[in-house]
């Protein structure tokens, strides 16, 4: 296993990092986690190196943390560095903030936390966060020893990343979705630079966007079975995110044992800047091959923005065209559908267009937005 310097802390990292998001599961039932086989699989990876496990209040239908705490018995805790998640969109008050860390606590079986994260920070709850005085609060819970060290993980913008970043001189760590797909995607490539040059340990989640980047389309798997060297489409995921030397932690949602075996073994060859220039360009080609597959030629450049009714309408476009490039509705459907305001909130939702058309004026695409919103929401709210 390959290490990396954690951000400002004396501490070095695993390279791979285990996210408890997407465990084994009972009748495809999100909510009943396949406990024997989840631990034996945290337990292998801790033993082959891993030492960051990371989770949050709302995984698995809040069953991961407990199966979390479950899995670090045996002295499996005092190997690891754990990080979790406080559920912005459910603390209203610092009150809410103690409660809800107090359960965590509780279902990790720890007295200590030692990353604890803002999670999906976006302009929804930002905001929030900081009216309710939440750098206070972790300034004292950090101080009373509750837990060691205070990041966030985001889901925005680069220049509301950025504010956020500036906002505080304490951060320790930030938790970015990045991979080749989402270079430029939130945060990207520019955000992961910002962080690092601020001091801040960067953990890159989704490095396989979710799966989706190991069932590569006809035109996709033509490309890597044309590459130099012949690696998994997953292969290629990782090693283009660790490539990067500002990448502290890939972070990876394993679901069978097999995933975490293959992942150990690449990450004991993680090193930043070993990919090839020809290997760069393989990706690029990838990456473009993806991208053709876009049934909406949406370039996300925001002129339409902001809607006077509030849909977003880059958002929805995206959303869309991410079901058509991997051919998988169910996570596009889910975020659409959540009615979070951590994740895609109701008012964004292209059904609250009245078709105005203010937005197709300013479109450099000449795009027929509000057709392409109603066929769009009408495909994010199908139920198959």
């Amino acid at each position: 296993m390959k290490y990396r310097k954690f951000g400002k802390l004396d501490w070095k990292a695993s390279a791979l990092g285990f996210g408890a998001m997407r465990l084994p599961v009972l009748d495809n039932d999100y909510g009943k986690i396949a406990e024997p086989e989840s631990i034996k699989m945290i337990r292998y990876a801790i033993d082959h190196g891993v030492n960051y496990i990371d989770s949050a209040y709302p995984y698995h239908n809040e069953k991961s943390e407990i199966l979390c705490g479950k899995a670090l018995k045996d002295g499996y805790r005092a190997k690891v560095r754990i990080a979790t998640k406080l559920p912005c969109w459910l603390a209203n008050s610092t009150a809410d903030c103690d409660r809800i860390f107090n359960e965590q606590l509780k279902r990790w079986q720890t007295d200590k936390i030692d990353f604890y994260l803002l999670h999906g920070l976006n302009r929804v709850v930002w905001p929030k966060m900081r009216n309710i005085g939440i750098f206070k609060w972790a300034e004292h819970m950090m101080a009373d020893g509750y837990f060691g060290h205070f990041g966030f993980s985001f889901h925005d913008d680069y220049d509301l990343f950025q504010e956020i970043v500036d906002s505080y001189d304490n951060w320790t760590m930030c938790q970015i979705q990045y991979n080749y797909m989402d270079e430029a995607f939130q945060a990207g490539t520019r955000g992961l630079k910002y962080a690092h040059k601020k001091g801040l340990a960067v953990v890159a989640m989704g490095p396989i966007r979710g799966g989706r980047l190991n069932k590569p389309s006809e035109k996709v798997a033509r490309i890597f079975a044309g590459a130099p060297v012949q690696r998994t489409p997953e292969e290629w995921a990782l090693r283009w995110v660790w490539n990067h030397p500002e990448v502290t932690v890939a972070l990876s949602g394993m679901s069978k044992m097999e995933q975490i075996v293959e992942n150990i073994a690449l990450a004991e060859s993680a090193k930043p800047n070993s990919l090839t220039p020809n290997e760069l360009a393989i990706i690029e080609k990838v990456r473009e091959a993806y991208l053709s597959l876009s049934q909406i030629l949406c370039t996300g450049c925001g002129y339409c923005s902001p809607c006077p009714n509030g849909v977003d309408i880059p958002q929805v476009f995206d959303l869309y065209n991410e079901a058509m490039i991997y051919n998988d509705a169910n996570h596009p459907r889910w975020v659409y559908t959540s009615g979070s305001p951590s994740i895609f909130h109701e008012k964004q939702r292209a059904h609250n267009c009245t078709k105005c058309e203010e937005c197709v004026e300013k479109c450099p695409q000449q795009l027929p937005i509000p057709e392409l919103l109603e066929k769009a929401h009408e495909f994010l709210t199908k139920k198959e």
